[in-house]
């Protein structure tokens, strides 16, 4: 098998869209209208075709997937539909026509039959759609779904598995470049800028995310946004930061000394390593989002560090950051094999240090497949 069949299925899209006819058809869901762009992506398996506008509307029904675009995307998206079955319509319509149109000329349509709409719809759109059908006198078939796509999307393929593979290659070898640069007298900002340049210029389609790099107090913040703040010694620095690679994000934290830490920095890192190692050990089908979170906090308390995380243990990543699962106390779902997640405990002392350890990977048959290769040995600079 080459590197290119590794990172394309060209059989995803009849994969993906079959997957989702058969949800339908067990909700008792005769079709559905996808209006999100990541779920719309990952259904038609198109690469290079949707940016960030929200300008695509994909039917399914029982026997057609008809994508709606504009004609800025018409070509793209009648290239990459080749061979897949999808038909693109790029008529100037609303997205409300399109799917009105489609659906009163559905094979076999009986009365009470329902088109699934997703629920992160705008309400105005909502509106729009009532209005559309109700002036055509159809009576309004919606049914809301519950994050249904997102739930496909949360076991990965092989080639999706491949493409975050590669888009973390390109971030652990940021990490190599950005421990050998950044030194005491920088800036924050200044080495989020040097991180973000190496991973685009070595291949990086984009960034997963902004960058975050905190120092000092600022790295009690999770979500820290980089600033004039100088790195000085006896700080530890937070870095976290993902790649974009063939559609696809990577995700990692690892969290650097400006000098040999020592007392509570010390402690809190040797304990946080512990709670990392631990959870990515025990991670296989069948654990949940809540067991993991709960072992990683028994951990970090047991090192006197009790309620000082403050956040979920990890989460899915994809084509977004975010996705499901996620490894929190809200989910007492068990994991299966084929779901991405992140691992990452973190500890914040509110105006003195934090620091964060994160690997992402694969959940296996057998247990936790991680694609980060970066060490967890502490990194002194």
């Amino acid at each position: 098998m080459t590197v290119f069949d590794e990172l394309n299925d060209r059989q995803a899209s009849t994969r993906h869209i079959g997957r989702l006819r058969r949800r339908l058809a067990e909700a008792g869901i005769d079709g559905m209208l996808v209006r999100d762009t990541a779920n719309i992506q990952w259904l038609t398996a198109f690469d290079n075709v949707f940016d960030e506008e929200h300008a695509h509307a994909l039917y399914v029904d029982e026997t057609r997937s008809v994508l709606h675009t504009d004609s800025r995307y018409a070509t793209a998206c009648e290239t990459a539909a080749e061979g897949t079955g999808i038909l693109v319509n790029s008529k100037r319509e609303s997205h409300g026509e399109f799917a009105l149109s489609l659906w009163r000329h559905r094979l076999l349509p009986q009365p009470g039959d329902c088109l699934g709409i997703e629920d992160s719809i705008s309400l105005g759109e909502y509106r729009r759609l009532e209005k559309t059908f109700s002036e055509a006198e159809v009576p309004a078939p919606f049914r809301e779904t519950d994050g249904v796509v997102l739930q496909l999307r949360s076991v990965k393929d092989r080639y999706e598995i491949a493409r975050m593979k590669g888009a973390q290659s390109i971030t652990d070898a940021a990490f190599s470049h950005i421990i050998e640069y950044m030194k005491p007298g920088m800036s924050e900002r200044q080495v989020q800028l040097e991180l973000e340049d190496y991973m685009v210029r070595h291949g990086a389609q984009g960034l997963a995310f902004p960058s975050i790099v905190a120092t000092g107090a600022n790295g009690a913040s999770p979500h820290a946004i980089p600033g004039a703040t100088m790195l000085e010694a006896g700080q530890c620095v937070v870095l976290d930061f993902g790649a974009r690679s063939y559609g696809y994000c990577s995700d990692m934290t690892r969290t650097v000394f400006l000098g040999a830490p020592e007392g509570q920095m010390l402690a809190a890192w040797e304990t946080m390593r512990r709670a990392n190692e631990a959870v990515e050990a025990m991670l296989r089908p069948g654990v949940t989002g809540k067991e993991a979170h709960e072992l990683a906090e028994q951990i970090l308390s047991e090192g006197g560090f009790g309620g000082k995380m403050g956040h979920g243990l990890g989460h899915g990543v994809g084509l977004e950051i975010h996705e499901e699962p996620v490894l929190s106390p809200r989910n007492e779902k068990p994991l299966v094999a084929g779901n991405v997640v992140t691992v990452e405990p973190g500890i914040y002392l509110p105006g003195q240090f934090g620091m964060r350890l994160e690997d992402f990977g694969v959940i296996t048959e057998t247990g936790f497949d991680v694609f980060t290769s970066s060490t967890h040995e502490m990194v002194v600079i």
